[in-house]
């Protein structure tokens, strides 16, 4: 493997659909069955503990801040406002929306920092971090209170651009594309913010991807350090490193996973 490829197996040669020699990258499934061979099953469990906690903590902290701001005052967008009234409440809605998951996300982040650390000393075959409360003295001791929240940054701009790019896409998509006159309409504009989180998560991919390397490069596991990953001084060298590298969107597809050009491989 070289400097620039983190990946823990080779990518294999396959043809794409117009018959040409393409390299792929090991899929989601080719990746759990490897886990299983070398771990056992238990190793797909990798960093569960702390993931669930992450998720239970953003859950409750989302319930509690309801409780303390009430969203009663926000009212609900109606066929009946007109573009600039409409307008105004999608933005109080997303605005409110985006100070929720803020928050939620950076009261969680420390335990998924946890998370991934456990989760990537599988390349190293390492068992630095074991538990929460042995990973949270860990990360302290060795970096600080910021230890904590590293990669925070881009995983909250990745929120707030989803947050704020699928509601107003949305919006304007059922206020100026979906006529009224149109018997399907109501059950369109049901369905067109969940179809814009789709779309909009995939542009948003890169933050999140940017975040997770974050966390864990150099760190002490081998993931995070040469020659898996190179060592970022910041998030914005990172994602520099990664656009230059044609990687941005890596690991975005679980089964088809194409090597971008800028990637080197050493292929034996």
């Amino acid at each position: 493997m070289g400097a620039s490829d983190p990946e823990v197996m080779p990518p294999t040669i396959g043809t794409n659909v117009l018959g040409r020699k393409v390299l792929y990258l090991p899929s989601f499934f080719t990746y759990a069955k490897y886990i299983v061979q070398v771990d056992g099953k238990i190793g797909l469990f990798r960093g569960l503990s702390p993931r669930l906690m992450s998720n239970a903590l953003s859950t409750v902290t989302r319930g509690s801040m309801k409780k303390v701001f009430p969203p009663d005052e926000i009212e609900q967008v109606s066929n009946k406002d007109d573009m600039k009234t409409s307008l105004r409440k999608v933005v109080k809605e997303t605005s409110y929306e985006m100070m929720m998951q803020c928050v939620s996300r950076m009261l969680a982040h420390p335990l998924h920092v946890i998370s991934m650390r456990c989760m990537v000393q599988f390349v190293g075959r390492e068992a630095k971090y074991s538990g929460v409360l042995s990973s949270i003295g860990k990360i302290f001791k060795e970096e600080g209170l910021l230890g904590f929240f590293v990669g925070l940054i881009p995983h909250l701009l990745g929120d707030v651009v989803f947050l704020w790019g699928c509601n107003l896409l949305a919006h304007f998509i059922n206020a100026y594309l979906v006529d009224d006159s149109f018997s399907q309409a109501l059950a369109i504009r049901s369905y067109t913010k969940f179809v814009m989180g789709i779309a909009v998560s995939m542009l948003t991919y890169p933050f999140l991807l940017v975040g997770d390397l974050m966390a864990v490069n150099n760190c002490g596991l081998q993931a995070g350090l040469p020659p898996y990953s190179p060592v970022f001084k910041s998030w914005i060298h990172c994602w520099k490193y990664l656009s230059v590298q044609g990687q941005l969107f890596r690991g975005s597809s679980l089964l088809f996973r194409r090597v971008s050009s800028g990637s080197c491989f050493a292929l034996e």
